[in-house]
């Protein structure tokens, strides 16, 4: 395996930096101020016209839709090893990713159409996908069940002649409370009585079809993360033509796949973007101040933890790195191991990290005067979204298990103990 980055990503990384410095560092403050007077003029579900006003900049310079595998439709796409350290810079500042087109739900979305929707689907809702004019939002997760085991899902996709009708009810529908969030991707049961992973499918609902209700915004640690926000909608006898069906039904199970795991590593590669982030800010702080006669970052407790850090950071990226290489060479089945175990360490990694860095910043880091607290709970989710650490672990178990079944016939050698 190979993890050097070639030329075209060297100069691409140049180029993304100093659009950061430029552009995105800059207007850190504005972007969260615009939302406070958009909050206390009674809406903060208000797109920020900071983005709107990056994005014709972002896209100007050959920095949009970097994510998306190359094609036509996304020229500018790279593969998931050339996007990693991109996405990693992006990541260092939570509104960032968006400013380029490459932020969730919409890349995992643009990623489901492109890979399986049909042609018409596409000219629909992929290409202004595509351009920034419109978001998007994916509808899995449901309340009245444990939504870890996706079997459990209870929304219903009924055919009904050239329409299929949908009820459910769904929640921690990221994206869906943007006024620009015209489609979203819906999982649920076609079929009950099929096989357990062959009862779901996943279907396009324009976010205005009548019977769509966002009934609230739910809140991340207090955070509602206007204007994007993550809201409970319900879908009653919401009616779509049958061509929106995505790949057929019974197949939900193989596009979920094939979706989250782009999304989960994009969202690993930001994690390690807030935690370098994280870490610099702790040694900045550190440095800066005196306690005890000397400075901080003399105390010996920061060197370990500024040390671990590091260790941790560079561990993260060099398996990121190589989920991202697997799943450009071998497809995302056979990477599947490598995807669950960066989704377990990643976010597990930043909370640490950026826990550490509220520590060094004291009564500050808990406020908002700092990006940590924000930053935390945003890593925090991580660890639950996308499938909880619990059944990305269970599942690496299994795999590891596997490995070690004697075969049929097969005769366990004894453990020896050496004199």
């Amino acid at each position: 395996m190979h993890f050097d980055y070639t030329p075209k990503v060297q100069e691409l990384q140049a180029r993304l930096l100093k659009f950061m410095d430029e552009h995105v560092y800059p207007n850190e403050a504005r972007f969260f101020r615009e939302i406070a007077e958009n909050r206390a003029k009674g809406n903060a579900w208000i797109p920020t016209t900071l983005i709107e006003e990056l994005k014709p900049k972002a896209r100007a310079a050959g920095l949009w839709n970097l994510f998306l595998p190359h094609s036509p439709r996304a020229p500018e796409g790279l593969s998931n090893l050339e996007y990693a350290p991109l996405c990693e810079i992006m990541g260092r500042v939570p509104f960032a990713a968006e400013v380029f087109n490459c932020s969730a739900p919409d890349t995992g979305n643009m990623e489901t159409i492109a890979r399986y929707g049909s042609e018409a689907n596409k000219d629909q809702w992929l290409d202004p996908l595509l351009k920034g004019e419109i978001r998007s939002a994916f509808l899995m997760t449901e309340p009245e069940v444990a939504s870890s085991d996706a079997t459990n899902v209870q929304c219903r996709i009924e055919r009904d002649g050239d329409d299929y009708v949908i009820n459910g009810l769904k929640w921690w529908s990221s994206g869906a409370g943007d006024p620009r969030c015209a489609v979203y991707i819906v999982m649920g049961k076609t079929d009950p009585e099929a096989g357990r992973h062959e009862q779901q499918s996943m279907i396009l609902v324009p976010a205005n079809a009548p019977g769509v209700t966002v009934i609230r915004p739910l809140s991340v640690f207090g955070y509602d993360d206007a204007p994007h926000g993550h809201m409970e909608v319900r879908l009653t006898n919401v009616r779509v033509p049958a061509s929106n069906l995505l790949l057929g039904e019974g197949r939900g199970f193989e596009i979920a796949q094939g979706r989250l795991g782009p999304g989960r590593i994009h969202h690993c590669m930001r994690s390690i973007g807030i935690a370098e982030r994280a870490l610099e800010l702790m040694c900045k702080r550190l440095n800066s101040r005196v306690a005890f006669g000397k400075p901080i970052a003399r105390q010996s407790v920061w060197s370990e933890r500024i040390a671990e850090s590091r260790c941790m950071i560079e561990q993260a990226r060099l398996l990121t790195l190589k989920a991202a290489y697997m799943m450009d060479t071998v497809g995302n089945k056979v990477a599947k191991a490598e995807i669950a175990m960066i989704k377990v360490v990643a976010p597990s990694m930043a909370c640490q990290i950026i826990d550490w860095a509220i520590q060094a910043h004291g009564g500050g880091g808990v406020s908002d005067d700092f990006p940590l607290a924000y930053a935390y709970a945003s890593q925090r989710t991580l660890r639950l979204a996308d499938g909880p650490d619990e059944v990305h672990r269970a599942s690496l178990a299994k795999l590891e298990l596997a490995k070690h079944l004697a075969l049929p016939g097969e005769v366990e050698m004894p453990v020896t103990r050496g004199s």
